[in-house]
């Protein structure tokens, strides 16, 4: 944000990436944010008991992730967690999938975290590969770019603009893996009338206020946990507890289970802590 609109607007009222301003016609000042249809953000880095905004008036989130090594379950369920306590339709983009002989292992692991969850596989720099993503970016709609750092954000909205004019990175011959490129959050105006939301690669992505996503992503377990004989069940030695008879059978995972149990552990602190630096 410059310090030209920081300064205009209320310190409870900044912009981010993807917000619309109301601006004063004779001043051409920023007057206010106008109301967002929702809002990405995340627990900021290095400070537990602030959010950090992340882009704001979201349709379509694409969910970049590379076909290599650092290829990661956990960190797609925190993306998918982000995007479905918003309300917003989540695609995972399956970049690099020239680089590995086999993209089905990549593919079903992604579709295994949600039932009827898109997957798309591309060659980032094949322009007629990418073409496919188009059709996510109409006119009027606005699709933004998360994932790691690295994995081919950059080259995915330099393809779809039909432009070079962000710098990027080439990847390493040896295991397929990019570097940082992007350092601030851009929006891009497609020709066909959409926008494209670039932010740059998170090393961290701590969850707070997002326990709807949470039990969105993690239904089968939510649903289970319904079933439990005490409604405060901690899933552990509880008797009669649904979800650990459900692991039991095999009808739930353990390892998705731990998964699910430290998101909804973070969650909750994160959500405190912020809820504590609001009653001060």
């Amino acid at each position: 944000m410059t310090p030209y609109i920081q300064g205009a607007l209320p310190t409870d009222d900044h912009p981010t990436v993807g917000d619309w301003l109301l601006v004063d016609d004779a001043t051409l000042l920023p007057v206010r944010v106008l109301p967002r249809m929702n809002l990405f953000k995340r627990r900021s880095p290095g400070d537990p008991r602030r959010d950090q905004m992340i882009a704001a008036n979201v349709d379509t989130v694409f969910v970049v992730a590379s076909c290599n090594q650092d290829f990661s379950v956990a960190r797609l369920e925190r993306y998918l967690v982000l995007a479905r306590e918003v309300g917003v339709t989540p695609v995972v983009i399956l970049t690099k999938a020239d680089l590995t002989d086999t993209p089905e292992l990549f593919v079903t692991a992604a579709r295994a975290l949600e039932p009827g969850l898109r997957v798309e596989t591309v060659n980032g720099r094949d322009p007629g590969d990418v073409v496919r993503l188009a059709a996510y970016c109409g006119p009027g709609r606005t699709v933004a770019f998360l994932g790691s750092s690295g994995v081919g954000k950059s080259t995915l909205v330099n393809s779809l603009r039909g432009s070079d004019s962000i710098a990027t990175q080439a990847i390493r011959a040896h295991d397929g893996t990019g570097r940082h490129t992007t350092t601030v959050r851009e929006m891009h105006r497609l020709p066909q009338g959409g926008w494209l939301l670039d932010t740059p690669g998170m090393r961290e992505l701590q969850l707070s206020d997002a326990a709807a996503g949470i039990a969105e992503v993690f239904d089968d377990f939510a649903l289970a946990a319904q079933d439990c004989r005490f409604s405060d069940c901690s899933h552990g030695v509880e008797p009669g507890c649904a979800v650990r008879a459900g692991i039991d059978s095999g009808a739930l995972t353990a390892e998705r289970f731990d998964r699910w149990r430290r998101l909804a552990v973070e969650e909750k602190t994160n959500a405190d802590r912020l809820t504590k630096r609001w009653l001060r």
